[in-house]
């Protein structure tokens, strides 16, 4: 986007890289107080400044944000244009798809080949493969390399298509599968904090199609997630318009208590915020908390932002955000220009700093105490001391299904073992997602639960569905040097892969053995996952609850086999002789944490898992992907499809046509979300999407996930509302994609 300078806040600034422009705030000391602005308003501020073209970003745009009145905000718009986009495959692939869509579209319309080309990306775009892995096979050695091969099996078309996009357009990278979680390759790797194109420095930002790209707001940028259309015209150079937001600002105090996480400090500032209403919102963190809180449990909070409802979860740039930069491998002369920059702009941390909220709030983490959230919302936490009786208060508060009552204890026998199935049982332990497998703190908190009660004879009740499913390579790296990974493999936590998996509804199948149990007597089973997510209907089809929780207490969980437990007091099992077994016998304390992380998280790890994150693995590097500018549509595919809406576009639209004769078809309750609207997880067979698919010659093992078939409109139509929970007021006593059809009253 041109640039203008009618504000005169364009100077040279000397770096070690060189002299550099930067776009100066206080040159707008004379429209307002900048000093008092919250730190995300000067990084909105300064993109006003950069890219001001007189059009979409104006004088009018500039001094909105240099007199931003947190007290009084109002009804102001402005524009936003971000350094670059955030993809992840799942939301990627279809953003993709339609550039292609509309290359096709230029083409048919003008018949000039050549003129595909003025379709690109106009900022940089990051794809990184994370959501296609599921959990098909776990509890073995071989877990990772044949969860690996399927992946490839089922997504070989996906796949195809993206390496034809990642040479077909321009500022278009990817990052191959099998490296990691899209927001912890962000966080270690892909941000910038400070940008540095050779010519210029400003603030890194950015907006992703994936609602938790708001982890990064940890490593002091700005960024959240954004629908596909607004993905799709900042990758062409649009800007983003929006409100004024309130800036909500967070105090923290005091330490976390021996025995207390990240996660359950970040399940506690969910509630909190929550409760407060911070949707719609910025909230800024600051406080002498932050002095010694490390950047992972930073990115933690940051992470859970979409659970409490607010737009961005914002840590300032300080001195731990420095020691992270310096800890993952950065150059030094970009973290030099980075505490530079961030100074003279004003946008380093200082709490002396009075700086205007729209409302605030304070935690003294010293009373955060060890908590899961569930069944089925992140921000319902509950104390672990409270578990076992709020557990007995939700199982007969709504989990049970539509006219089902209470089932009796079901014998079952899997895998050479005998016993009873219950409610309330743990089917699946998962150690998955952004939010906690870039802590080192929490993943090798759970190594050392897993050392210390393999050493008493501890294990895995025979049921549980253990994964362990890092952010990123670096992790496993640190667990192997740790001499953890053994501890954790004894408990049946070997690796299944390197993505969201069960976090984003890829558990897999449960094993036939145990799914038939549940199902055949409408038991009420759970799972325990140190996600962000657990909605109805998204971890598993065959589980009704799920809680959120710490790496460590989904090892501790695994070992019980059951919620219907009280870990603060009843003993979590026995050891080889007999004796009872306390959850506090083997939890690590912090210093055993800390001095383990000190010892074995090292940069060179950093460095060397990133050196050719682009390159992937030898399957990926094997595909054999079509070239040109143009896309080869295929009509028989069931995962990419020219999507309508260009296909008969002419050089003047169509005039807008009435709605007649449209009826309603849901009427829901609270609590309606993402999942419920458009799931991502597994394809029911019974469902218009695998009724679809069955149609076409798909097996059912191979009907992947809603979320991988988002390439295929017709897929994505079938998908609406099609969670297997939601329960539709017009066809009472129904439960998944049921309505009343208004013209003959029938159910269907």
């Amino acid at each position: 986007m041109a640039s203008n300078d009618p504000f005169q806040a364009k100077a040279v600034q000397q770096t070690a890289g060189g002299d550099r422009t930067i776009f100066r705030l206080d040159a707008l000391k004379d429209l307002g107080d900048i000093d008092a602005l919250p730190y995300t308003i000067k990084v909105l501020l300064e993109s006003a400044l950069r890219n001001h073209d007189g059009e979409a970003i104006t004088d009018e745009v500039v001094r909105a944000l240099a007199q931003y009145d947190a007290t009084k905000v109002g009804e102001t718009e402005v524009a936003f244009a971000p350094a670059r986009v955030v993809l992840q495959d799942f939301t990627g692939v279809p953003a993709i798809v339609d550039l292609a869509a509309m290359r096709s579209a230029i083409v048919r319309m003008t018949g000039d080949e050549a003129a595909a080309q003025k379709v690109n990306p106009q900022v940089p775009v990051d794809l990184v493969v994370d959501h296609s892995v599921q959990v098909d096979v776990f509890n073995r050695p071989d877990a990772l390399q044949i969860n690996s091969e399927r992946e490839f099996e089922r997504n070989m078309e996906r796949y195809e298509f993206l390496k034809w996009g990642r040479s077909a357009f321009d500022n278009f990278k990817v990052v191959p599968p099998a490296t990691g979680i899209v927001h912890q390759v962000n966080l270690e790797y892909l941000a910038k904090v400070v940008w540095d194109d050779g010519v210029s420095l400003y603030p890194d930002s950015l907006v992703g199609t994936d609602s938790h790209t708001t982890m990064i707001n940890g490593l002091g940028v700005v960024g959240w997630g954004v629908g596909g259309i607004e993905a799709e015209a900042a990758m062409v150079g649009q800007p983003i318009s929006m409100l004024l937001p309130e800036v909500v600002g967070f105090r923290l105090t005091g330490e976390l208590p021996e025995g207390a996480t990240a996660t359950d400090l970040v399940l506690r500032v969910t509630e909190m915020l929550r409760e407060h209403g911070v949707v719609g919102k910025f909230v800024e963190f600051h406080g002498p908390g932050m002095e010694t809180m490390p950047l992972a449990n930073r990115a933690t909070i940051a992470n859970m932002c979409p659970e409490y409802g607010a737009t961005v979860g914002f840590f300032p740039v300080d001195d731990r955000t420095i020691e992270y930069l310096r800890l993952t491998g950065r150059d030094e002369g970009h973290i030099a220009a980075v505490e530079e920059y961030c100074k003279i702009q004003g946008m380093w941390r200082d709490d002396d700093r009075e700086i205007v909220y729209s409302s605030g709030l304070e935690l003294d983490m010293s009373t955060v105490e060890p908590s899961l959230a569930g069944p089925k919302r992140p921000q319902d936490r509950i104390a672990l001391s409270a578990m076992k009786s709020q557990w007995a208060v939700d199982l007969e508060g709504g989990l049970r299904p539509p006219g089902s009552t209470a089932s009796a204890p079901v014998p079952t026998e899997f895998d050479g073992a005998a016993f009873d199935l219950a409610d309330g049982d743990v089917v699946i332990a998962a150690i998955t997602s952004c939010t906690n497998t870039s802590n080192p703190n929490v993943m090798v908190g759970a190594g050392l639960v897993a050392r210390k009660a393999r050493a008493l004879g501890l294990s895995r009740k025979p049921w549980v569905k253990t994964s362990l499913a890092p952010g990123s390579k670096v992790v496993t790296d640190y667990l192997e040097r740790s001499n953890l990974m053994d501890d954790l493999e004894a408990l049946g936590f070997y690796l299944v892969g390197y993505g969201c998996t069960t976090c984003i509804g890829n558990s897999g199948p449960l094993p036939d053995e145990i799914s038939k149990a549940i199902n055949d007597n409408d038991l009420v089973v759970t799972s325990v996952l140190s996600g962000n997510r657990n909605f109805e209907g998204r971890i598993s089809q065959d589980v009704r609850a799920n809680y959120l929780a710490s790496p460590p207490l989904v090892v501790a969980y695994a070992i019980a086999g059951t919620v219907d437990i009280d870990l603060t007091s009843e003993p979590i099992g026995q050891d080889s002789v007999g004796n009872d077994v306390f959850l506090s016998d083997i939890w690590p304390s912090p210093d055993e944490v800390a001095t383990l992380v000190a010892e074995n998280v090292t940069s060179e790890q950093f460095r060397t898992q990133y050196a050719n994150v682009f390159e992937g693995s030898d399957e990926w590097r094997a595909i054999n992907a079509a070239e040109g500018d143009l896309f080869a549509w295929d009509a028989e595919s069931t995962y990419v499809q020219e999507p309508p809406f260009f296909m008969d576009l002419g050089p003047e639209p169509a005039p807008i046509q009435p709605v007649a004769g449209a009826r309603v078809l849901l009427k829901l309750g609270d609590s309606i979300t993402t999942d419920h609207i458009s799931p991502a997880g597994a394809i029911a067979l019974d469902t218009p999407a695998g009724k679809y698919l069955t149609e076409r010659g798909v097996e059912r093992r191979m009907f992947n996930s809603y979320g991988s078939r988002r390439g295929n409109d017709r897929v994505m139509t079938r998908g609406t509302f099609a969670n297997i929970r939601v329960r539709n007021d017009l066809a009472p006593g129904t439960e998944g994609g049921f309505t009343t059809d208004f013209t003959d009253g029938e159910v269907r």
